[in-house]
């Protein structure tokens, strides 16, 4: 069957307006300014300090064994489940329908109440990683400023960004050496403890509390830090 023919009035009606625009102001012109300097450049991998950095291996160590260890319990508390229906199905001819649907509501609530439970602690492992690497972080950016500044660099780029640069310009390796001297560790909120609720508290420890700590108990076990990848040349 042919196309109806498309209503004239009906399409001017869908076209949009061309409205008139009221006029805008003329941009006066700009005094002439300083010029800006020289870029004296570097580049960074802030991927390879952060492999380098003793704090956030420690970081990644302590944070890493808590999610192994909520996904072991989540893993068995769902074969609990599959284990539960199983039992509820087999035993189901043997039972009458308000026995069925009560152990149902109790396999149900078991379920939510877990899942409720393990997305919260979930929760608390995350936040804690966001305190742990947010000191790196904040540590990092003065420490880049620094180094740069040591070697009368300007501007830093993202060694993964550029597509060319001499060894002589890669601070990455200063940088994160200058890490681990002023930022070996860090706080890491304790597994019992919901960052939330410690932050706010107003008790959040401090880089002074942390220092005390390290010198009141035993040293942290590490693992070694990472060979410094190549430089692009």
């Amino acid at each position: 069957m042919p196309a109806a023919p498309v209503d004239s009035d009906e399409t001017q009606s869908q076209t949009p307006p061309i409205l008139p625009l009221p006029p805008v102001p003329p941009s006066p012109d700009i005094p002439r300014g300083v010029a800006p300097p020289v870029p004296v450049i570097g580049v960074i991998s802030v991927p390879d300090v952060m492999r380098l950095s003793t704090a956030a291996q420690q970081a990644e160590h302590v944070l890493g064994g808590r999610r192994d260890e909520l996904a072991r319990e989540a893993q068995k508390e769902q074969a609990g489940w599959r284990d539960e229906q199983q039992k509820l199905q087999a035993q189901a001819k043997n039972m009458s329908s308000d026995q069925i649907q009560q152990r149902e509501r109790h396999l149900q609530e078991r379920v939510i109440s877990a899942q409720r439970d393990f997305r919260n602690r979930n929760r608390i492992i995350q936040e804690a990683a966001q305190v742990s690497l947010g000191q790196i972080e904040r540590e990092l950016v003065q420490i880049i400023r620094q180094v740069a500044g040591s070697r009368g660099m300007n501007l830093v780029l993202h060694r993964e960004q550029v597509a060319l640069s001499q060894e002589g310009l890669d601070i990455t390796q200063q940088v994160a050496d200058q890490l681990n001297k002023v930022l070996p560790t860090v706080f890491i909120p304790a597994a019992n403890v919901d960052p939330e609720v410690l932050a706010k508290s107003g008790t959040m420890p401090t880089t002074a509390d942390v220092e005390r700590q390290q010198q009141e108990a035993p040293a942290p076990v590490v693992a070694p830090a990472a060979p410094p990848a190549a430089t692009h040349h």
